[in-house]
């Protein structure tokens, strides 16, 4: 090994010591099962919510309307959108959600990563205060930093606090973003919009971001979100979603006034400097969002399996945070999760371990991340497992 390695080298030596040294999973997929470890097992670990990733029958349904329509949709965009990738499709997708969602824009992103990344440091200048949960996403965070802002992370769904820092800080900044998960993706806990909301209109100052990456498709009558759940769609400044989790796609959007658009489009990195998404992929983000409202019995069952998860877990006294179809099973030290989620995997279960840095020290957990797919059946075998 080459000597300027060596520090690397050390590093890693470290986390596996610590329990918190990761691989990269190598496994073949099969609907909700996944085989790996010689084991065929029930995926727990997927964030194909609605379980669309895998369902043959729409695949084909959306390959025999492309087939039929004549339509032009490559398979590279080959250029930013700014350049020449800015596909029809884009568009209508862009008009599709802003309808959806009954507001005046959206704008559709390569990842939930450009996404949280781009929108922040495009929109903000050391002027401006940025309140963010605690607990925001890493992706979130890296914004953050990029930014140039100055943040303050409030106590995880400490609205006090956060109503405090306000009151403290207003009179000192042009402009005050609150950041927020509406379901955050570790401890599966549900943010009070309409809270936050009423906190914002109290300061004429205050905009309002919302990533709704775990809501979308699970959430709402239509499956816009816990936004359409709170009834509070209209309030929310910057409400962000994601195609690649419930959607069973690719890519981010952001829904919001048409200013805020524009400024986006002429200032968000992240946007400007990428090659746009795949026009085949957009299509197929289209013909999903197209059929959302019709998937509510997927998500009813969703509901009912995690509440009946939750249950179980507090009926055996493991208390959760969680309100949603996420649901973490907290353990505590990283080397107990591991050999927890090797226990689990010998019965058929694929849970991975989450361990820091992705959580706070002493809080590694099992993130049980269910999905519609799944069966009352395999719900039985899981329940009698823990």
């Amino acid at each position: 090994m080459r000597a300027i390695y060596e520090k690397y080298a050390e590093d890693l030596d470290a986390l596996k010591v610590s329990g918190n040294l990761r691989e990269l999973p190598s496994g073949q997929h099969d609907g909700k099962w996944i085989i790996n470890y010689g084991n065929r097992m029930l995926n727990l670990s997927s964030n194909d919510y609605l379980g669309l990733a895998s369902n043959m029958e729409l695949l084909h349904e959306f390959y025999d309307r492309v087939q039929s329509s004549g339509e032009q949709l490559p398979m590279s965009s080959s250029s930013s959108r700014l350049l020449t990738g800015n596909f029809r499709v884009y568009d209508t997708l862009e008009e599709r959600l802003a309808a959806m969602y009954g507001r005046e824009s959206a704008l559709v992103l390569s990842s939930g990563y450009h996404m949280n990344t781009g929108i922040l440091p495009a929109l903000c200048d050391r002027n401006i205060l940025i309140l963010a949960d605690k607990l925001v996403h890493a992706s979130l965070i890296d914004g953050i930093r990029l930014s140039g802002a100055r943040c303050i992370r409030y106590r995880h769904q400490d609205y006090s606090q956060l109503e405090k820092l306000i009151e403290k800080e207003h009179s000192d900044c042009d402009r005050i973003i609150i950041v927020t998960e509406s379901i955050f993706s570790m401890d599966g806990d549900t943010a009070p919009l309409q809270r936050l909301v009423e906190i914002k209109r109290r300061c004429g100052k205050v905009m309002l971001y919302v990533d709704e990456a775990h809501a979308v498709g699970v959430r709402g009558e239509r499956g816009l979100g816990l936004a359409e759940e709170c009834g509070c769609i209209g309030d929310i400044d910057l409400l962000c979603g994601t195609f690649g989790k419930a959607l069973a796609s690719v890519g981010a959007y952001v829904i919001c006034d048409s200013i805020i658009k524009e400024y986006l489009v002429n200032r968000m990195r992240t946007l400007i400097f990428t090659t746009a998404m795949p026009p085949v992929n957009v299509a197929w983000t289209l013909f999903v969002m197209e059929r959302l409202h019709s998937f509510k019995d997927r998500r009813e069952r969703l509901l009912r399996h995690s509440e009946r998860l939750r249950k179980v877990l507090h009926d055996k006294g493991s208390e959760t945070p969680s309100a949603s179809h996420i649901i973490p099973l907290i353990i505590g030290p990283a080397t107990d999760t591991v050999i927890k989620a090797e226990d689990m995997r010998r019965k058929g279960f694929y849970v991975l371990p989450i361990r820091p840095p992705t959580v706070p020290e002493g809080t590694s957990r099992l993130r049980f991340s269910l999905t519609a797919d799944i069966t009352d059946e395999d719900m039985d075998r899981l329940c009698d497992s823990l």
